[in-house]
């Protein structure tokens, strides 16, 4: 923590993905970025619409009733780096962390920054934007629109 200093990022990576040892050392470091350093979100290598169903449950929002439930939406390869019980565990120690904040201020979001499923985080973007800004959602797919030629194939 004395590394940290007043860093407003930290990046904690893996040597091996799927590891216990590492998942643990990693939701433990994490926890005390957000109780000791008051640390408000954590962005993961994960997919955007997936990881913001379990920040949907970790805010206690209406969906997922269960840690479990909202990490089902985890069905791509590798489901087993989100899927698993130390992500779970997480998940809901910081669904409780953040259901005992006195204030909505200190809440903890959870984030995917991948974009494999590059097109269904079009569609949840622009569905957003179609509720609360229709004319950014018009010049969001305006700008998708590139990615129409390579049909459903993202990795083209």
């Amino acid at each position: 923590m004395a590394l940290i200093g007043d860093a407003r990022f930290v990046l904690l990576g893996e040597a091996t993905h799927g590891t216990h040892e590492f998942y643990q050392a990693r939701a433990d470091i994490t926890r005390r970025l957000i109780t000791e350093k008051g640390f408000t979100a954590v962005a993961v290598e994960a997919d955007w619409p997936d990881a913001y169903r379990v920040n949907r449950y970790v805010h206690g929002m209406e969906g997922d009733a269960t840690g479990r439930e909202a990490l089902a939406g985890f069905e791509r390869f590798p489901v087993w780096m989100w899927r698993n019980s130390d992500v779970l565990a997480f998940i809901e120690w910081l669904r409780a962390y953040n259901s005992a904040q006195t204030k909505h201020e200190g809440d903890v979001g959870f984030y995917g920054l991948d974009l494999y499923s590059l097109y269904r985080s079009i569609e949840a973007v622009v569905d957003y934007l179609e509720r609360v800004d229709p004319e950014a959602a018009k010049r969001a797919r305006s700008r998708y629109a590139c990615f129409e030629h390579f049909g459903e194939d993202s990795q083209a």
